[in-house]
């Protein structure tokens, strides 16, 4: 009974530590991918911000070129234009005056290709910053999280192994008592079992020598009568013996098994 109980309690105590070396190897492996995803989303963030980056720059590009090359030809043709005026109508006022419009022209598409320059790069420099911004909160965020579910699952763990050791410690405790009570148990009754054949021993001793050294019929009936009153005795406290040894027995296994039963109802509750 005692081996198999212990055999018992090791068995369970070696199951509880392979399913807590399992569960951290497996947080283990959980914040390992954690951390790579975590990386992977960065790196896809970054990519994505230099590729958008590169686009408002070649669009910013092709529009100012764009820009530069219609004031161009704005101002090519408007001089086209005032040069054939002026050779149409062959007057020096008038070659000059279209010059003059030409110049002003090409002045005002070069300012206003100037302005979409400028208005293009602070959009560029807008988009930048909060393209920054975005990348910033999003990586303060996933390292919040990852740190959440860290901490988590160290707690976690911790409370696992603790209520492990409590419950391995309570076992151990409930098996030692029980090992004791058994082996009290087992004392009481072979001391019980020794004194009851030592006195029914003395007894038969007593009752034969009374009976070869008295030889009258009144003593041997005397005698015979005693006899059979301290074996009738003998039997009656050997009976009530017996019965109290099986109450007190029955008494600590149910003591035992509510223990067990309290102890375990406390560890599942905490």
């Amino acid at each position: 009974m005692v081996v198999v109980v212990v055999v018992v309690v090791v068995v369970v105590v070696v199951v509880l530590v392979v399913v807590v070396v399992v569960v951290v190897v497996v947080v283990v492996v959980v914040m390992v991918v954690m951390v790579v995803v975590v990386v992977v989303v960065v790196v896809v963030v970054v990519v994505v911000v230099v590729v958008e980056v590169v686009v408002v720059v070649v669009a910013v590009a092709v529009a100012v070129e764009g820009a530069g090359a219609g004031a161009v030809a704005a101002a090519v043709a408007a001089a086209v234009a005032a040069a054939v005026a002026a050779a149409e109508e062959e007057e020096a006022a008038a070659a000059e005056a279209a010059a003059e419009a030409a110049a002003a022209i090409a002045a005002e598409a070069v300012a206003e290709a100037a302005v979409a320059a400028v208005a293009a790069a602070a959009v560029v420099v807008v988009v930048v910053v909060v393209v920054v911004v975005v990348v910033v909160v999003v990586v303060a965020a996933v390292v919040v999280v990852v740190v959440v579910v860290v901490v988590v699952v160290v707690v976690v763990v911790v409370v696992v192994v603790v209520v492990v050791v409590v419950v391995a410690v309570v076992v151990v405790v409930v098996v030692v008592v029980v090992v004791v009570v058994v082996v009290v148990v087992v004392v009481v009754e072979v001391v019980i079992v020794v004194l009851v054949v030592v006195v029914v021993v003395v007894v038969v001793v007593v009752v034969v020598v009374v009976v070869v050294v008295v030889e009258e019929v009144v003593v041997v009936v005397v005698v015979v009568v005693v006899v059979v009153v301290v074996v009738v005795v003998v039997v009656v406290v050997v009976v009530v013996v017996v019965v109290v040894v099986v109450v007190v027995e029955v008494v600590v296994v149910v003591v035992v098994v509510v223990v067990v039963v309290v102890v375990f109802v406390v560890v599942v509750v905490l």
